[in-house]
Formats: structure tokens, sequence, C-alpha cells
């Protein structure tokens, strides 16, 4: 670091972004009940178990972060902290709070919070650990006075700061008081919730979805006619989405293909938003697996995957084409990198370099999610043509996310999506590459030293230029060894009804923040 000690936010600063979402008018009037078709079912509101986009908008509406990320291109802003500073040696954090921040059931934030939250983070291991586990050591974080948290980091990291928005802060009180036999208060969590959020919780039932009440006292404060009650509810069946959006039924939803978007720009219902996003479909490869686990083999199926004819005959052109692990909206792509074509003269010339009996491969599709079933059925076609069979098993998300917790269960191929969690090319290739985070956020169980290695150095560096000739490297090492297949970056498209205004999209929270939205009636 340049300096020994360097203020990076300031309270002011805060007041300039909240824009309209922030005013000292706690009795802003609402209109109405938003309701959100939601693709994946919500088993869990845990915010330090589930984490990912289709079950996003529990930590979106019901906790807050220290920080957060808003707009495209994503912004990092003040949210539960006021301020923060960062060490010379560029491991310790430290985060002043806000005074005015409670939970909802009126207890004051506090830094005691903040360092129960990454403790127990870090003690159930899952969700957002991975950022933390070799950075943070249990005990570790000091909480000074009441309103300072510092975070002593065992090493520098140049990603951590992206990280801090999903240190999402739980009422320590509330959850210590339901634990039982040290669980963390990890059942009674997985069903209620004890946070800050713009919402409070007022109904979940896992097989239906969950509901909130707008929570008046927040501490970002209400403009306008801001939403009083929301709802997210399980909606599996695509049409269904789409017709009850066009009926009115639904102010918003999820999941589905261009054609339907087309179909729901028709309607005087509904209005279709749209963004650039940072959210990679690839089929992810189980490279750990027999036959999988052969640089050849892989590369045939890479060269087995029709991606003009999926983004043109499918996708209808609506999302561009992404060779290799990171989206094309951020740094650490090689120039000029081109990623595989469809081409079975190849895929055979890779086939008959594998040494390994040839076996049936399974393809996990995502249930509900009609893109990734369609693809799962387009490249079993194409696959066939060079001799290799696939069976494909269509499951719902928690299904599929429980599978990836393991090289045992994941499938040989899962056509999916990989998220914003946070913006850094980290986010992509090196989580979903590096053997560290096997078990945890990896997609692919690949392990390669060299990449390991450079991968530790760009953990470490603040040296951006050095960073991005590193995750360039990466990248380039991924798709040569076709460690998997990636095929679009995603266009957001956002069909809410015509009653909505004011979604503030950002890559990172996809729409499903809904504190800035207003309706009317």
């Amino acid at each position: 670091m340049a300096t020994s000690r360097r203020e990076i936010l300031k309270f002011g600063l805060l007041g300039l972004v909240l824009l309209a979402g922030n005013s000292d008018d706690a009795s802003a009037q609402s209109r109405t009940r938003f309701v959100f078709a939601n693709s994946s079912a919500f088993d869990s509101l845990d915010p330090h178990t589930v984490f990912d986009q289709g079950r996003a908008a529990v930590r979106f509406n019901l906790y807050d972060g220290l920080l957060r990320f808003v707009d495209n291109p994503p912004k990092l802003i003040p949210w539960l902290a006021e301020s923060y500073t960062v060490s010379d040696d560029g491991k310790t954090y430290t985060f002043r709070l806000r005074a005015d921040a409670t939970f909802h059931d009126g207890t004051p934030v506090t830094s005691a919070d903040v360092a129960y939250s990454i403790e127990r983070i870090l003690a159930l291991g899952k969700g957002p650990a991975s950022f933390y586990l070799d950075l943070i050591k249990p005990g570790s974080t000091q909480t000074p006075d009441p309103h300072t948290v510092v975070f002593n980091l065992a090493t520098p990291s140049a990603i951590f700061l992206t990280t801090v928005p999903n240190i999402l802060v739980v009422n320590s009180a509330l959850v210590r008081s339901k634990e039982k036999d040290g669980d963390w208060g990890a059942g009674w969590l997985a069903r209620n919730e004890a946070g800050t959020g713009s919402y409070v919780l007022r109904r979940y039932e896992p097989a239906v979805g969950w509901s909130g009440q707008r929570f008046v006292k927040h501490f970002a404060g209400w403009a306008g006619q801001p939403i009083d009650q929301i709802e997210f509810r399980t909606v599996q069946e695509t049409n269904t989405r789409v017709l009850g959006l066009m009926r009115g039924d639904f102010d918003g939803a999820d999941g589905l293909t261009y054609e339907q978007i087309q179909r729901l720009r028709q309607s005087p219902n509904v209005q279709v938003l749209e963004a650039e996003s940072m959210r990679v479909f690839l089929l992810a490869l189980n490279n750990s697996k027999p036959l999988m686990n052969d640089v050849h083999f892989r590369r045939a199926l890479a060269y087995a995957f029709d991606y003009d004819g999926f983004i043109k005959n499918i996708m209808k052109d609506s999302v561009t084409r992404n060779p290799g692990p990171n989206p094309v909206t951020i740094w650490g792509t090689p120039p000029g990198l081109k990623g595989y074509s469809f081409d079975l003269a190849k895929a055979r010339e890779e086939l008959a370099q594998v040494k390994q009996p040839l076996r049936r491969i399974t393809i996990n599709a995502l249930a509900g999610y009609s893109e990734s079933e369609q693809a799962a059925v387009l490249f079993q076609s194409s696959l066939r043509q060079i001799g290799i069979e696939a069976d494909i098993d269509v499951t719902p998300w928690a299904v599929v996310a429980s599978r990836f917790a393991k090289a045992e269960t994941q499938a040989d191929v899962t056509p999916v999506w990989r998220s914003t969690f946070y913006v850094d090319p980290n986010n992509w290739v090196g989580e979903g590459f590096g053997t560290r985070y096997h078990g945890t956020r990896t997609m692919s169980y690949y392990s390669n030293p060299v990449f390991d290695q450079l991968l530790d150095e760009a953990l470490l560096t603040s040296d951006q230029e050095r960073r991005r000739e590193l995750y360039e490297k990466m990248s380039q090492i991924v798709s040569d060894d076709a460690a998997g297949i990636f095929i679009y970056n995603t266009r957001w498209f956002g069909p809410y009804s015509t009653r909505v205004s004011g979604i503030r999209f950002s890559p990172g929270t996809n729409g499903n923040d809904i504190r800035w939205a207003t309706m009317t009636r």
C-alpha cells in the first residue's frame, strides 16, 4: 500500500449514492404488494449457508452487509459501515459502523454482531465461507468499541474488500438464544431471520416461498412510495411464470428464455428492462472423474457443442459469445482468446487420442431453466454423432448445488450459470478452477499446479497490472485444457409489471434488491 492508513469511504458518500432510496421520511407511504415468481425453491433462509443467485433475494432484502454493490457497472458503496481504513501491509481492515442501524427487533447493530457473523460463517464452513477460511482465523476479529470492527487477515488479499458485502450481519444475541447443541442457530435460522434488511420476514414455507414487510426504520431511509410488502414465490414451471406476468398475478420473474421475453414484450401489462450482466453460461465439467480427467476427452466435448446454433437458434442472438471463464465485460481474459468452435471432425481427432474406454456420461440440467435443459438436449445429440452416449438428469437447483459439494456426486456435465458474487475475475476463473476451492466454490474439481501457483500470487499482490497478467494466463490455461465449456455472457432481461419502477439492477443482485423499487396501484 502507498500509505500507512487510508480512509476510503466516508459517511458523506453514503448520502450521495443512496439517491432516492435515502430519506429521513420513515413514514413514506407504500402503494401495494410486489410478488416475484422465482424459478428456484427457497429451501433455507440462512444467509451464511445458502449462497447462490437463484435464492439471492433473501440476502439482499432481509440482510445487510458492511458494504454493498449497486448499479451497473457495479459500484461498492458503504452500507452498515460508514467508513473503513486499510493498513500499510494490507492485512488490517478497520470498519466504522453507522450509529443508527438496528436489527428488526430494534436492537442496535454493534461490532460484536459483525464479529459473531464472521465467526459463524467460518464455523459453518458453507456459503461464503470459502472467501475467508484461509484469510481470517477464528477469534482474530477485534471489537475495540461498539462501533468499530477490525479484521486481521492472515495474509494480504487482493479480493477481500470486494467480498465484504457477503459478510451479512445477524443479530448475535437473538441467534445465540436459538442455538442447539452448538449448531450456531443453524436449525432456527434456516426457517427464520435475524437481520437488519429493508424487509422483515413475515411468512416462510419451504415449498411455497417467503414474504416480507417493509422495515420502516431501516437506516437508509425511504422516499416516495416504496413497496410495503414483497413476496418471493417458488414457481418452477416456466410457462406459469410467463402467464402469471401477463395476467398480472406476478410483478417480476426470472429464468425465462429469450422467446418468452419476446412474448412478454407484447403484453400491455409487462415491461422488459435490459442490461449487460456478468453471468457466464457454461457446461461445468467434473474434471476428477474417469474420462473427464483426460484433456483429449474434454477437448472432444468442447468441440462437440454447437455454440453458434445454440446462441442463434435457441438464444435468438440475445447473448454474447463468451469464449473463456470470465465474462467479456471484465478484465482478466487474454486479448483474442477464441475458445472452441463446433467442429465434429476435430472432436473425433481428440477422441481418438483418449486411452481410457468410453462410457456413458451424465448431464445434469437445471429444472425450471429452459436454457439449461435445451443445452443438455442439444449437447446430447451432437455427442451421439461422435460416439458418446449421454444421459440427461433434470433436477432443481438445490439438488444441483448439493451435488457440486463433492466430486463424487457432481455430474460429468452441468449446464449452469456462474453468477457475480464479487466483482473480480477470481469470482469466475479463480474459484471455478483453483484447487483451494474444491468442495466450496468450484464447479470443476480441476487441479493444475501451474494454475494454482499463478492463483496464489494473484490473490496476494495488489499490483493491478500484474493481477491482469496473472488472470489472463490462468484463463488461457483453463481454455487450453478445456476444463470447462464456456458458451455466453448473459444479457439481463428483467420482465416486470408495468406498475413497477425504480429497479436498480446490478450484476451482483440481478434485480433482486427491491428496496429501490416503487409500484403504482
